[in-house]
């Protein structure tokens, strides 16, 4: 049943990504073009550390630094690779409308890059604790595994509230998804589903895909990063974790904008009005603001056309109900002529008077 579900709707599939595909940016279709000549790429023999990031290569004598340009246009399995094009379709329709190409391109390759920095160093230290030089030289980094944590925290950013599902134990939304996604990785990977490097990548991909939203992420008005409370590093976790995780997030901060790695968010003060002052964060403006509920109203008009498409396909009943329930024409005393209307009577004072 499931294997004939899957035929029967895979047509349908096909013809929905070809028309996506097709109408996406050059910046869409070129990253998706290079996913599949990568994933081709991985078939010649011995040349798979020459293309993805091993971590004791990257390190000298070797110096392999552009791995960090070519490790995420390379995967091992189709699976992966639809995976990744799917998610650079769907950034390239929810995101680029709202970022640009450009800033598109940009969180691509900060995301890519730092994640498979961080990796590499995450493995360096892995190796310093374990003595095991499987991990320096027969770790392969790889994949858009970073980039796919990252789409999830941009959707967070965009559309927090935005309800997936709705179930007896709650609503899934938006906001939820990038620390169910990190479990659901770690878990694949203690089953044997995933690679090593992947859920490290993801993780990373969550962090710092954060991090340069909430802080440096420039937007068109000047600012600087997101600081709205609904986009903090305690919201991605449960209410309960919350007040605990913010404590931790704040002291950190306060860590960084000592070290200068972080600053400060600078409160803007309006004092144009007589009468009341206002205080606006970065990320917190009004443009922030309707940025959020544009792209809002965008999801809610897709789900309505979808949903009059659907419905212009049954009859209409309309005809039908007004020639069953319309009333008789009242009857008047005089023989049921009907009454007359008073835009249908004779000529008013007012039309005699102007005659």
């Amino acid at each position: 049943m499931a294997a004939s579900m899957i035929q029967r709707n895979l047509p349908v599939f096909k013809q929905n990504m070809s028309a996506a595909f097709g109408n996406s940016s050059l910046v869409v279709k070129s990253v998706a073009v290079l996913v599949f000549f990568g994933y081709f790429l991985s078939f010649i023999p011995g040349g798979t550390p020459y293309v993805t990031v091993t971590p004791g290569y990257v390190l000298p004598p070797n110096f392999w630094v552009w791995t960090y340009l070519t490790h995420s246009f390379v995967e091992f399995h189709i699976w992966d690779v639809l995976a990744d094009v799917l998610v650079v379709i769907l950034c390239g329709k929810l995101l680029e409308p709202l970022w640009g190409a450009m800033d598109m391109l940009i969180f691509f390759v900060v995301t890519n890059l730092l994640v498979a920095i961080a990796t590499s160093f995450t493995y360096l230290f892995i190796y310093f604790a374990t003595k095991n030089e499987e991990y320096l030289f027969e770790t392969y980094i790889h994949g858009l595994a970073g980039y796919i944590a990252g789409f999830s925290v941009a959707v967070k950013q965009v559309m927090p509230d935005h309800v997936l599902i709705t179930s007896p134990f709650g609503k899934l939304r938006n906001t939820h998804i990038p620390l169910i996604l990190v479990t659901v990785v770690i878990t694949l990977r203690l089953l044997g589903a995933l690679d090593g490097p992947y859920p490290i990548m993801f993780s990373w991909g969550v962090l710092i895909s954060w991090v340069y939203l909430r802080f440096y992420q420039k937007h068109s008005n000047g600012n600087r990063g997101d600081m709205a409370d609904n986009f903090s590093f305690a919201s991605f976790f449960p209410s309960q974790l919350q007040p605990v995780i913010g404590i931790l997030s704040n002291w950190v901060f306060a860590v960084f904008v000592k070290v200068k790695i972080c600053k400060k968010p600078q409160r803007r003060y309006d004092v144009s009005s007589p009468t009341t002052i206002t205080i606006t964060l970065p990320g917190t403006d009004p443009q922030d603001a309707e940025r959020r509920k544009n792209l809002a109203l965008k999801a809610l008009n897709e789900r309505l056309s979808k949903s009059s498409e659907g419905a212009a396909n049954w009859p209409s009943m309309d005809e039908d109900d007004d020639k069953v329930t319309s009333p008789p024409a009242s009857n008047s005393p005089s023989g049921g002529s009907k009454s007359p209307s008073p835009d249908s009577t004779g000529d008013s004072p007012a039309k005699n008077s102007t005659s």
